[in-house]
């Protein structure tokens, strides 16, 4: 088992590591907060794997649970959603004094944050990720929030969870798609960040427990050392986590959240985020296809169907929220484990980069 301190501004928080960690997330909750009343906040997909577990383990330690399930995937994440589950939590008599656990990947991980983040002004958030994803991502750096018509994450709130349970057995549930749409994060991490980790990738083969371990304790120290510069993301420096999104996020909301996965939308994100960093940051087109390669390896997709919806990519693009005062903040790549953000991209650069994929 290993434990890592994240920090964000003044707030501390550990996330644990390890397999069969599900059977101590009672003990591990209890050892950080006093509250009895709590609600597990899971998916179609997961709480028939893991919340009857979950809550009677909870419920062994001496905490009342009740549990919320809710459809599975993106479409999920609206603002009737958040709401209906507060109206459940309401009638179940949790109260300020109560705590949220979001059992399930990144949109479980989303809605859970949010509501934990506006019930009461703000309870307790224990998140028990269930996909290599969301370990290495959205369970690190406390940005909650739900969609809306116009994009993805317009509404929401920074609410760093109290504790990360992450137990590596719950990854052997995955679907291959699924789980290599985790790799899409961590192969945008190495880009913006850390070749070695882009190195490792390149001879990884399938391993057990302890290599995946370290991959993902690597990936989580990376996003918080990167969160721990810029928690609101006010700065500029939070936002090269963005690579590759700008165009990934378009994607996802042309395919009406069903054509593609996350990662595999993120993956069509960074070749097109590479095409215009060989324009705008010099990046060699020899790393360029590098990263391709990469990318394809994990069988994650480089190139978008014939006849996708590319006009629905371009008209989402002005309403995501990296735009700034209507001029888009770009996430470039000049080589590969460093990242900046450019002022210099403009949407032609951008469109001629989603017709190339």
């Amino acid at each position: 088992m290993i434990s890592i301190e994240v920090r964000a501004g003044p707030w501390r928080h550990d996330v644990i590591i390890g397999s069969g960690l599900l059977a101590n997330a009672g003990e591990l909750i209890k050892k950080r907060l006093r509250a009895s009343r709590c609600t597990i906040i899971s998916d179609a997909a997961v709480a028939p794997l893991f919340a009857d577990r979950i809550s009677r383990i909870l419920t062994s330690t001496g905490f009342q649970p009740t549990l919320i399930t809710i459809p599975s995937g993106e479409k999920s994440k609206t603002l009737e959603q958040a709401g209906a589950i507060c109206d459940q939590m309401i009638a179940a008599g949790l109260d300020r004094q109560s705590f949220v656990v979001g059992l399930g990947g990144g949109v479980i991980g989303d809605m859970s944050g949010f509501v934990a983040a506006i019930y009461h002004r703000g309870i307790p958030h224990v998140q028990i990720p269930t996909t290599l994803l969301s370990m290495v991502d959205s369970s690190i750096g406390g940005k909650t929030g739900v969609n809306t018509r116009d994009g993805k994450n317009l509404i929401g709130a920074v609410h760093h969870p109290s504790l990360v349970i992450d137990d590596l057995n719950v990854l052997e549930t995955l679907p291959r798609r699924e789980f290599n749409q985790g790799l899409a994060e961590i192969i945008k991490h190495a880009i913006i960040a850390d070749a070695k980790i882009f190195d490792t990738l390149q001879e990884w083969k399938a391993s057990g427990a302890p290599a995946l371990q370290q991959l993902i304790r690597r990936n989580i120290e990376l996003k918080s050392k990167i969160v721990e510069k810029d928690e609101r993301d006010r700065s500029g420096e939070r936002a090269i986590l963005n690579f590759g999104h700008t165009v990934g996020h378009a994607i996802e909301r042309a395919g009406d959240y069903r054509e593609f996965l996350h990662g595999e939308a993120l993956s069509l994100g960074i070749v097109a985020a590479c095409t215009v960093s060989i324009k705008k940051a010099g990046l060699s087109p020899a790393q360029r296809d590098a990263i391709v390669d990469l990318l394809r390896r994990f069988d994650l997709p480089t190139q978008l169907p014939l006849n996708f919806p590319r006009q629905k990519i371009f008209d989402a693009l002005p309403h995501d929220k990296k735009f700034k005062g209507g001029r888009v903040r770009f996430v470039v790549t000049p080589r590969i484990g460093s990242a900046h953000v450019s002022a210099d991209v403009t949407m032609e650069d951008i469109r001629e980069a989603v017709k190339q994929l």
